[in-house]
């Protein structure tokens, strides 16, 4: 009796295991594409419900194993181990070399795992029947199963992801696996035909895993060095994103999940169209807020107003705000602009900070990433303009980055237009930088906007002539018909997803 109670804890204690490692194979490749991919809006919901389907089709294969349960359970546990840990490198690396199979291999993993996480549950229902009635049964394995699959849904974001890092996070779930198939060889060893050939696969299967954590690290430096081309300086992997810092010759670039936000070469001339067409025109202001803008760069054009009295900075992730304030080549190119006692950092979510805060500012640069998830896309929402035009005062004004009129025309206007709906006056505008092409910007306040005829600082790209320009919008990035971004629709993230899809073909 003693040890048939010890059998059905470990077998629960394993169906915890289990599903946790199931969701977070899940989860780590959906993290993965969608750092590498930058399509994020999709991968997420496509990888996990890919998944649950393939539990599904695992969960019908169960039927026809009818002998040995305990034994195949534990073949079942050192498989997902091997193929779940590895998959995350083996991704990383599959793309490093050559981008064209990841998702079928993405895919392909994907179904794998979930079909035989789906065949191990049914199996350790079957095996628990003995001990328990039908009823117990069920309420305690499901009750187990969603229990794991919340706990590594908790911990991935907050622990595993930004302290392991995606590939170590996988190994680590697979020796996981591997450890509760040797913890069921030692429960049930009198049940186990061959016992010590048993124990030794489950040896195996953990060294090979153990051999692969300890080479994680020289081998995703490699695959990211093959994706990057350029000396990597920095990597880090936070609960919101992947930083990695290159160099070559003298220019520096920040790639955050995987896309390019700035080249040290030309990155000034995005910073001043950003913040001079709209601050130079406000010779009172005296406050600033900055929404994103993490490394400082605006900031850095904004403290050449001497007028200015305060800069706030509102930035989700402090491993941005930290790296450009501590990394000597950052702080040189920002100027030591989180130095400056102007300036205070925030470091939470921007929606959050304008609902808890009732500060009123003159100048508001709003420069989120690209509204290419749901997530970001709430920022391009009338909601927030209109939670955001609270903050300004009545002749203040917002300027607002808006991906390319030219590669993404559409969902640059449906920007315009979500401001307007807002209750805004809009100055759209635009720029040629050469790393990513004509990019756009808006300006929109209660007043109509009246561009200023002195430059009052000194810039290296704009000039008191070239301003007028760039308000003017040649035909293939004139406006068109666009409808407002709303928070329960958020037509824009879909709009933005298609143009940039089409537009790198």
């Amino acid at each position: 009796m003693i040890a048939l109670r010890s059998q059905r804890h470990a077998l629960l204690v394993s169906v915890f295991i289990v599903a946790s490692c199931g969701l977070a194979y899940e989860l780590v490749a959906g993290a993965l594409s969608s750092y590498l991919l930058g399509d994020s809006v999709t991968q997420f919901s496509t990888v996990i419900g890919t998944y649950l389907f393939a539990m599904g089709v695992g969960s019908w294969l169960s039927r026809y194993v009818e002998r040995n349960l305990v034994l195949r359970f534990i073949h079942l546990e050192l498989l997902v181990g091997l193929i779940g840990g590895f998959t995350p490198a083996a991704l990383f690396g599959i793309f490093a070399l050559e981008a064209a199979p990841f998702r079928v291999m993405l895919y392909g993993a994907v179904l794998t795992v979930g079909v035989l996480v789906g065949l191990e549950i049914p199996l350790v229902m079957r095996i628990l029947k003995r001990d328990l009635s039908l009823r117990d049964l069920v309420s305690q394995v499901l009750t187990v199963d969603y229990l794991g699959a919340l706990a590594v849904s908790i911990a991935f974001p907050l622990l595993l992801a930004p302290h392991l890092g995606l590939v170590r996070t996988g190994l680590m779930f697979g020796l996981l696996n591997a450890s509760v198939a040797l913890w069921a060889v030692a429960v049930f060893r009198d049940q186990l035909p061959r016992a010590r050939l048993v124990l030794t696969q489950c040896a195996l299967v953990l060294i090979v895993l153990l051999a692969g954590l300890a080479a994680s690290g020289r081998f995703t430096g490699w695959a990211e060095q093959q994706m990057y081309q350029d000396q990597i300086l920095y990597t880090r992997t936070t609960p919101y994103q992947r930083i990695v810092l290159t160099r070559w010759k003298d220019d520096l670039r920040l790639f955050l999940n995987n896309n390019l936000q700035f080249s040290s070469a030309d990155e000034y001339r995005y910073h001043e169209a950003l913040v001079h067409p709209g601050l130079a025109a406000l010779p009172w202001a005296r406050r600033v807020l900055v929404l994103g803008g993490g490394d400082g760069l605006a900031v850095r054009e904004i403290l050449k107003y001497p007028q200015i009295q305060q800069v706030t900075l509102v930035d989700l992730d402090p491993g941005m705000t930290d790296l450009f304030r501590d990394a000597p080549a950052l702080r040189a190119l920002n100027h030591d602009a989180f130095h400056s006692p102007k300036v205070r950092v925030i470091n939470t979510d921007a929606g959050r900070w304008l609902e808890d805060h009732a500060e009123t500012f003159d100048f508001v640069v709003v420069d989120f990433p690209d509204p290419s998830s749901f997530a970001v896309g709430k920022l391009y929402t009338t909601a927030f303009y209109r939670l955001l035009a609270r903050h300004v005062v009545p002749e203040g004004r917002i300027v607002v980055q808006a991906t390319s009129p030219f590669y993404a025309r559409k969902a640059f206007w449906t920007v315009v237009a979500t401001l307007e709906e807002a209750g805004l006056l809009t100055a759209p505008y635009h720029t040629l930088v050469p790393s990513f092409g004509e990019w756009g910007y808006i300006l929109a306040g209660r007043t109509l906007y009246a561009r200023p005829q002195v430059l009052p600082v000194e810039t290296r790209f704009l000039t008191n002539a070239s301003l007028a320009t760039l308000f003017d919008f040649p035909g293939d990035m004139a406006r068109v018909d666009a409808e407002p971004n709303h928070l329960n629709s958020q037509n824009l993230v879909r709009i933005f997803e298609d143009e940039w899809r089409h537009a790198i073909r």
